[in-house]
């Protein structure tokens, strides 16, 4: 079965980091575009990042310079690095194979505050 597991959330202060990580079964995750979303309280799904299948990487204006998407095709899993949160990165994030969360886990909370 196609299976995606996120992991990694936490409660943080402002200006803290957390690694989140989604680890992918029953597909190999490097052969497809993956994408990190976000669901924050009250509003819709909202794209963040995507790593392409050559590893190109695109990032939402609102998280470019303190976000770093990647993935560990040994593994199988793919990782957001986010640096310098802020309270308005409180959600739940979702890694999925399109940008409006097909195929996505249940994804895991980070809370800023």
């Amino acid at each position: 079965d196609v299976q995606l597991v996120e992991s990694g959330g936490d409660s943080v202060q402002p200006g803290g980091s957390l690694r989140l990580s989604c680890a992918a079964s029953g597909f190999t995750l490097s052969k497809f575009w993956m994408y990190w979303i976000r669901q924050a309280p009250g509003k819709e799904l909202e794209w963040v990042s995507i790593i392409e299948t050559s590893g190109a990487t695109q990032y939402a204006d609102s998280v470019k310079g303190r976000f770093t998407i990647s993935r560990d095709s040994a593994k199988n899993t793919l990782y957001l690095q986010m640096n310098n949160l802020k309270t308005a990165d409180t959600a739940i994030y979702y890694c999925a194979t399109t940008p409006s969360g097909g195929g996505r886990g249940p994804g895991t909370q980070v809370t800023v505050s």
